[in-house]
């Protein structure tokens, strides 16, 4: 049951304070920066696909990204990466933006990457490979601050998204760190590897760099430059900018290899008290506007102007071409950081209430939330996470809420246990069985006098929704809690629909067929004013279930169109409770005699049936109730079968589902009469069709085992099952039929 779905009316933004504009365009090149127009020319002239940069911080790697696309012949798909990108589906939507707007491509193929986080690898990233191998003319895909994407499914991701770079186009990266996406490409030869070696500046550059600072530097001075920067470029920028401010060229000396504080130091202390305040006191933003600063350093004389800040501060980076919004150099901003936290440690977390109340004032409370998580304030950050909580998941940032419900702490969840409740809807619509488990059960040991900001009447009714979908203690039970939400949430309540739903449900579980109807159509017509889509799918999918049983068939096409229609505009394909309205369109297609429709509704919720666990119980059993009905009327016993064992395992922990159980019951004494033959090999189950995506990756069985969180030698089994029933005997040939068949890539 896709409970809190929707709770849409509080108004939010996604966690990025950079606008998806700001992000795509390339920044124009700076004109203090020396020019590597050199290897830019050889990087483009040579054979190899894909050109990594990779040094440490300072080094220019994004002003020689920015100077390439400044004279680039061929479209730049431009995209600078930052920690808030370190989202599988999120960073696939950016690179498939980027794309479309750099080549012409279709304008909705950022909408298929919007998938849930399972569906990432397996469907999203295949699909962006492949419009990328079909573009209409060389491209260039450039990525700035590769290293920002941390975690190992956003690598899985790139690299199947890499194997879609045609010959003639190239995606090119910059990276603090080793790019281990591009690893197997290396063993190819297809990787032309720029490093710091390559990007340190010669006597040549450091004369440059000072003559554009207007200071005349000796032979000898150079020497001593190089000597101690090793031609690191910003060391030399910052040598030139002191020389500058005190005229004449600066005497370095020192053991530490780059002199990074003391030339910092030096650079700071050169500048007005205020504005070395202003640059102190704002390094706790990750993006800096004029109104936002002045928020937040309350300079009573002023705060100084970005733009005129610019002029002379080298390390004050632009972020989009009106220059309204900028960010420090990261070096410079840790340094900033470091200074804040010597002179007034304290102040730091009222400057990060700052710009919290700021973001909240001006509509991007998930901002908010980022700065308050930096602050002792854990109550107002709780509540503001519970505020918007659903609809940042709803936005396809499922990996956001997680981290923030994680960075909170368990105590601040004790202390506000709505929180607690959160947790467990996204992880029982994430499939995460277990973890829903754990907060459902710590929801109950709390109590909550208060209302919960996420737009529920109450703390008990906010629980007892959860209760029903889980449905751990029983119809009954269930039927109780739904009837507590349905009479608590009033007709306005964003959560109005869902507890129509779950009451619904639970009359439907009761046999009581005609009275869950009239609940899932107002359910169905509640969600629909609010733009709870997903819930608007699910109750249009149950009402054809219904219509199907009572062979109503003109019914049951109706409410599947409708649920379609809704699945079709908010891209809704791989969400657990949208396939329902695929297992109904196939019993419908079959009905009507039409087997290869039948057969392709069934390969889409086949293959994304592993979303809907036992987490979701109804969901889950009717699903595949539905199917094996389908299959079985086919003559595919092997199938239905399957399905079968599926839903023994979840009845297994959900015993009590009412007529669920009755259905079950009856085809499995059906499918597993051994005079029928099975009819082939069985599907591909839940757990092989989560293994499944990562034979597109160059992952050893260890790695792969690491990133399922099992052993290796349960990968190694499911690997070879796999093969089985593929009719394969290798990765590559399992890959490509798994293609062929529609279990990898777009539908």
């Amino acid at each position: 049951m896709s409970a809190g779905l929707g709770a849409s009316s509080t108004s939010t933004r996604t966690a990025r304070p950079v606008p998806l504009d700001a992000k795509l365009i390339a920044p124009a090149p700076r004109a203090a920066f020396v020019s590597r127009s050199g290897l830019i020319d050889s990087a483009r002239d040579a054979a190899n696909r894909f050109v990594c940069v990779s040094a440490s911080a300072g080094y220019g790697k994004s002003s020689m990204l920015a100077e390439w696309a400044d004279g680039e012949d061929r479209p730049v798909a431009w995209v600078s990466l930052d920690r808030f990108d370190d989202d599988p589906v999120t960073l696939l939507t950016l690179l498939a933006t980027s794309f479309a707007r750099a080549t012409g491509g279709r304008d909705d193929l950022a909408g298929d990457m919007r998938v849930p986080p399972s569906a990432a690898l397996g469907r999203a990233a295949p699909m962006l490979a492949a419009a990328l191998r079909s573009a209409p003319t060389p491209f260039v895909m450039m990525l700035d601050d590769l290293h920002c994407l941390e975690s190992g499914v956003c690598d899985d991701v790139l690299t199947v998204v890499m194997g879609g770079v045609p010959g003639g186009s190239q995606l090119v990266a910059a990276s603090r760190a080793p790019q281990m996406q591009a690893a197997s490409r290396r063993v190819e030869g297809d990787v032309l590897e720029i490093g710091a070696a390559d990007l340190a500046l010669d006597a040549a550059g450091v004369r440059t760099v000072f003559a554009r600072a207007h200071v005349d530097v000796a032979g000898d001075d150079v020497e001593a430059i190089l000597a101690h920067t090793e031609g690191w470029p910003v060391g030399v920028h910052l040598a030139a900018s002191v020389s500058a401010a005190r005229g004449e060229v600066l005497d370095i000396s020192g053991d530490d290899r780059f002199v990074t504080d003391y030339l910092y130091r030096e650079s700071l202390s050169a500048l007005p008290a205020q504005t070395r305040r202003f640059l102190i006191r704002s390094s706790v933003l990750d993006v800096m506007s004029d109104a936002l600063c002045a928020a937040v350093a309350d300079d009573p004389d002023g705060a100084p102007g970005l733009r005129d800040l610019e002029e002379s501060n080298v390390f004050l980076v632009p972020l989009d071409r009106t220059r309204d919004l900028y960010r420090y150099h990261q070096l410079y901003r840790e340094f900033l950081l470091g200074e804040l936290r010597h002179e007034d440690e304290e102040a730091v977390a009222d400057l990060h209430r700052r710009a919290a109340d700021w973001y909240e004032a001006n509509d991007q409370p998930a901002m908010a939330v980022e700065h308050l998580l930096q602050t002792p304030d854990r109550d107002r950050c709780a509540r503001l996470i519970d505020a918007i909580g659903y609809t940042t998941y709803q936005a396809g940032d499922l990996a956001t809420v997680r981290r923030w419900v994680q960075a909170v702490g368990e105590e601040s969840i004790r202390a506000y246990p709505p929180l607690a409740v959160l947790a467990g809807w996204i992880a029982a619509l994430t499939a995460h069985d277990a973890e829903a488990e754990k907060w459902a059960t710590r929801a109950e040991s709390l109590s909550f006098a208060r209302v919960p900001a996420d737009g529920s009447a109450s703390y008990e009714s906010a629980r007892a929704m959860l209760r029903a979908a889980m449905c751990a203690h029983g119809l009954a039970a269930m039927r109780e809690d739904a009837a507590l939400a349905m009479n608590a949430e009033p007709a306005w309540s964003v959560w109005r629909d869902q507890a129509l739903t779950l009451a619904g449900d639970a009359l439907l579980l009761s046999g009581e067929v005609d009275a869950a109807d009239a609940l899932f159509a107002q359910a169905a017509a509640r969600a629909a004013e609010a733009g709870n889509f997903k819930v608007q799918v699910l109750n249009a999918s149950l009402r054809a279930m219904i219509a199907i049983e009572h062979g109503k068939w003109d019914d049951a096409d109706h409410f599947v169109g409708e649920a379609r229609r809704v699945i079709d505009a908010h891209r809704l394909h791989t969400y657990s409770t949208a396939l329902g309205a695929y297992a109904a369109a196939a019993r419908i297609a079959l009905h009507r005699g039409d087997l290869h429709a039948a057969e392709r509704e069934l390969a889409h919720a086949m293959r994304e049936r592993a979303g809907a666990s036992g987490a979701m119980p109804t969901v889950a059993v009717r699903l595949r109730l539905h199917l094996a009905t389908t299959w079985w009327a086919m003559g595919d016993a092997a199938a239905a079968r399957q399905l079968v064992r599926e839903v023994e395992d979840i009845l297994l922990r959900r015993p009590d589902l009412g007529a669920l159980v009755d259905d079950f019951a009856r085809l499995r004494d059906s499918v597993t009469d051994p005079r029928v033959a099975a009819g082939g090999p069985p599907p591909l189950t839940p757990a092989e069709l989560r293994l499944l995506p990562y034979l597109q990756t160059y992952l050893t069985i260890p790695e792969i085992a690491s990133r399922l969180f099992v052993s290796r030698n349960t990968v190694s089994t499911q690997v070879g099952s796999i093969y089985r029933k593929l009719g394969v005997s290798s990765r590559g040939e399992a890959v490509e039929r798994a293609t062929s068949v529609g279990l990898l890539g777009g539908s």
